[in-house]
């Protein structure tokens, strides 16, 4: 989106009915500072590895089944949210994704069942996120959600620092363990979620969606106003959420061809494709899952100095997340991250590609250190956006009705995006060598301009004031609120 198009949609928002957010600290409220405290057991995921020593076909299986495994959850994830509740479908994932576990790492494993594990592992873990950064999002104070839910995705960083670490430390092991150990230590942050999810309350907005009207209100009283029924801002808030919902309620489109029905709804379904599409088909799905390929074609071929090179690749790509996402998403914003993000990337990849080239062509060492600097460089700006606006984003332009379905979408064409990295790029690598990076380059380029042109930027309104952006006059958002009111009376007398 231009920025004269930007300034359009927050010229119109600021016409709308907002709700004014105190702003406060969370460390020193009692309410959120227990709350968040929590929150990072529902934000811990688990670590994938390979089976053994494929290649060809076999690896290509191996890897995608995971993601096939993750489409499939598509059909079944918002249903689960929805109806369940976040809670419930988060566990009922990280369940799956154990099971999915186990059958990997028995000993009598055979090839069949370990595929058909990995298959669990990738539903399992979808079934999770379709709901875990919801919960989150929902229960997050307005003034945190973007943090919160950026912060969310971006520690994956936590579970691949323990895989290439682990695998680092399995190097010099000989048989089954090299592959066994790996694969069974993809238990432990699932089981951590499973034992801290219930510890969390449930949506306030679900509770809302099911008539529990009473247990939502007592939630945002206990951890947004510390236990004062009578603030004014809950109130409002309360309000706003309640409203809101059985307006969505009311209209009753909540099936999936909502998504094509209104000009908010097209241009939400679009963001979500190309949001979750630019996530893995950046450039940074070649080194994903084909870093041992990248390092043998620059004279990195020892595999003691893969091994390293990766685990300190995921310890950076971790702090650059963490500490550029989840501090400057509400500072700068999200189309400002996106861009800085896609910018940087094409950038950098274009030397990387420039420095592959020359080491191609001479075998020159210079360059071929170069391109392991640009390796970390690409994740560093990468960093600004990815992967922890891709969930975040994805989650918080969509209204509650169809807020579950929206995320499974953008899980399932996340999904099916790593599947095409994972046939197309060892296909590639190995026809066309550094020239197939040229594909990436190109596809940056787009990026760039579809951020530019059609991303908007959601720093600032509520949640439910989101919609506003999206749909105009016609969005289903609580209009008894009025602009800038300060005043601990309201239009509307809460009724629980």
């Amino acid at each position: 989106m231009s920025s004269d198009k930007n300034d359009a949609y927050s010229v119109h928002h600021e016409e709308q009915p907002h709700l004014e957010v105190p702003p406060v600290t969370w460390y020193k409220h009692a309410g959120l500072r227990s709350l968040y405290i929590r929150m990072p057991l529902l934000m811990l995921c688990a670590t994938i590895n390979d089976f053994g020593h494929p290649s060809g076909s076999t690896l290509g299986l191996y890897t995608a089944i995971v993601n096939i495994g993750a489409f499939s959850a598509l059909f079944f994830s918002p249903y689960i949210a929805d109806q369940f509740g976040r809670r419930i479908a988060t566990a009922l994932g990280c369940v799956i994704l154990i099971v999915g576990v186990v059958i990997q790492a028995v000993p009598s494993v055979n090839e069949g069942m370990f595929i058909g594990g990995r298959f669990l592992v990738g539903f399992g873990s979808n079934i999770s996120i379709g709901a875990g950064p919801l919960l989150i999002m929902e229960l997050a104070y307005p003034q945190h959600r973007g943090r919160l839910t950026v912060m969310y995705n971006t520690l994956w960083y936590v579970g691949s620092i323990i895989a290439a670490w682990t695998v680092f430390g399995t190097i010099k092991y000989t048989g089954e363990a090299s592959w066994r150990i790996p694969v069974a230590l993809q238990a432990l942050m699932p089981t951590l979620q499973l034992l801290g999810v219930f510890t969390l309350p449930e949506s306030p907005r679900w509770l809302c969606s099911k008539g529990r009207n009473e247990e939502a209100l007592n939630i945002l009283v206990k951890y947004h106003a510390n236990g004062d029924a009578s603030d004014s801002f809950i109130q409002a808030e309360y309000t706003e959420i309640q409203d809101t919902i059985q307006l969505e309620t009311q209209a009753a489109e909540n099936g999936w061809m909502v998504f094509l029905q209104t000009p908010g709804n097209r241009k939400r379904l679009l963001l979500i494709v190309l949001t979750s599409f630019f996530s893995q088909c950046s450039g940074n799905g070649l080194v994903s899952y084909y870093l041992h390929d990248i390092l043998n074609s620059v004279g990195i071929q020892k595999p003691y100095d893969q091994s390293l090179f990766n685990g300190g690749l995921q310890i950076w790509s971790f702090l650059v997340a963490i500490g550029f996402s989840v501090y400057f998403v509400e500072k700068l914003g999200r189309r400002m991250l996106f861009l800085v993000a896609a910018v940087g990337m094409l950038v950098v990849f274009s030397v990387w590609t420039g420095c592959s080239a020359v080491y191609a062509d001479t075998g020159n060492t210079g360059a071929g250190r170069a391109v392991l600097a640009m390796i970390f460089l690409f994740y560093g700006v990468a960093g600004f956006a990815w992967p922890g606006l891709t969930v975040a984003y994805c989650s918080e332009i969509l209204p509650y009705s169809i807020r579950a379905k929206g995320l499974a979408i953008c899980l399932g064409v996340t999904a099916i995006s790593g599947v095409l990295n994972q046939y197309v790029n060892p296909i590639g690598l190995a026809k066309l060598a550094w020239k197939f990076y040229f594909v990436y380059i190109v596809i940056l380029v787009i990026e760039v301009a579809c951020i530019w042109f059609l991303f908007v930027e959601t720093k600032g309104p509520t949640l439910e004031e989101i919609a506003n952006l999206f749909d105009g006059k016609g969005a289903k958002v609580s209009k008894k609120l009025t602009e800038g009111r300060k005043q601990d009376t309201f239009e509307k007398k809460i009724e629980v």
